[in-house]
C-alpha cells in the first residue's frame, strides 16, 4: 500500500507488522499510553532526498530514552527496516521522519511504535532561512531534578512535550519566535525543541549535558565536524550576558536545521562574520547540504 495521491503524510506501523498503515485511517487505540499519559519516547529526523540523517545519533539516544522509561528495548533492525521502507515512501524533497514509542495500550500491556513522515513546514524553512527572535525563560524546575528525582525523566526525550510547546505559544503570544530555557540561578540550558550554540572567534560552547540539558543530536553532529574543520569545541556553563556578548548564537534542531537568535529579549544580535561558515557547517553535518 502507497500514502493515496495528494496525501500529505506517510505512516509505517513498525510494531504491528511494519508495513504501510493508510494516513487516513485511525491507528492507535483509546487506551494507548502515548495518548493517554504521554508515557512513551520519540525522535525526529531531517529525512532529505530519500536519506535519513544522523540516524546512529538518533537511535543511540532513543535506546537510552526508553531505558529510562523502563521500556522493553526497541529492535532497532526493526525500527531502520520501517524507517527505509518510509523513506523509500516519501520519497525525494525534504521531510519531519519522526519514530514514536510507546508503552502501549493500558489493557494490553503491550508496546506500540510508529513511524511518520511529513513535510517540512513554511515556518521551519522560515526560521532556517531568516532566524528567529527568542525570549528567556525560567525552565521551571531545578538543574540538579535529576538528581534528586530520577522519575521526573530529565535528560529523556519523552512523549510528554506539552509544557514545552506552551512555552513555545507563550512567546509566540508575545511576538517571538523561540525561546531560550534558563535554570533557577540564570545559567542557560536549551530551547523547547532545539540545543544551543554559541560561538566566539573560533569556538563553539553548548551548555553541559546533565543540567537538565537533553543531549543533542543535531549539536553533536555540528561538533563532531567542526573539530575536524579546525573548531575548538565544548561545553560550558553560559549565562544571558555571554549570549548577548557572543559572535552569534545559533538554535540547532534535527529538522529545522539552525536558527540563528536574531534577537534576544529585545536585544539585536548583529549577523556575525562567520554566519556564513557556521550555518555551512550544520547543513553539511545535518542537512547533508
Amino acid at each position: 500500500m502507497t500514502p493515496q495521491t495528494g496525501s500529505r503524510c506517510c505512516v509505517v506501523d513498525v510494531l504491528g507488522g511494519g508495513t504501510l498503515h493508510d494516513p487516513d485511517v485511525p491507528l492507535l487505540h483509546a487506551d494507548d499510553l502515548a495518548a493517554v499519559r504521554g508515557d512513551g519516547v520519540f525522535e525526529t529526523m531531517m529525512l532529505r532526498d530519500g536519506a535519513v540523517r544522523n540516524v546512529d545519533r538518533h537511535l543511540a539516544r532513543f535506546r537510552r530514552g526508553a531505558a529510562t522509561l523502563g521500556l522493553p528495548a526497541p529492535d532497532a533492525g526493526r525500527w531502520l527496516e520501517a524507517t527505509d521502507l518510509a523513506a523509500r515512501t516519501w520519497g525525494d524533497g525534504e521531510a519531519a521522519l519522526r519514530w514514536v514509542y510507546s508503552r502501549g495500550r493500558e489493557s494490553t500491556g503491550r508496546p506500540t511504535g510508529w513511524i511518520t513522515v511529513l513535510p517540512v513546514s513554511d515556518a521551519v524553512l522560515r526560521a532556517r532561512r531568516e532566524g528567529v527572535d527568542a525570549m528567556t525563560a525560567d525552565r521551571g524546575y531545578r538543574i540538579d531534578l535529576d538528581e534528586r528525582s530520577p522519575w521526573a525523566l530529565i535528560g529523556a526525550k519523552t512523549l510528554s512535550y506539552a509544557a514545552n510547546m506552551s512555552a513555545l505559544r507563550h512567546a509566540r503570544e508575545r511576538g517571538f519566535g523561540d525561546v531560550v530555557f534558563l535554570s533557577d540561578d540564570g545559567t542557560v540550558l536549551e530551547g523547547p525543541t532545539s540545543s544551543v550554540v554559541v560561538v566566539r572567534g573560533r569556538r563553539m560552547t553548548t551548555p553541559p549535558v546533565g543540567e537538565g540539558v537533553l543531549p543533542g543530536t543535531t549539536q553533536a553532529a555540528l561538533f563532531a565536524l567542526a573539530a575536524g574543520e579546525g573548531w575548538e569545541v565544548d561545553e560550558e556553563q553560559l549565562r544571558v550576558p555571554d549570549l548577548l556578548a557572543a559572535d552569534g548564537v545559533w538554535l540547532v534542531s534535527s529538522v529545522r536545521g539552525r536558527a540563528r537568535v536574531r534577537s534576544l529579549d529585545g536585544t539585536v544580535l548583529p549577523r556575525p562574520a562567520c554566519a556564513d561558515e557556521v550555518e555551512a557547517l550544520v547543513d553539511r553535518a545535518v542537512l547533508g547540504g
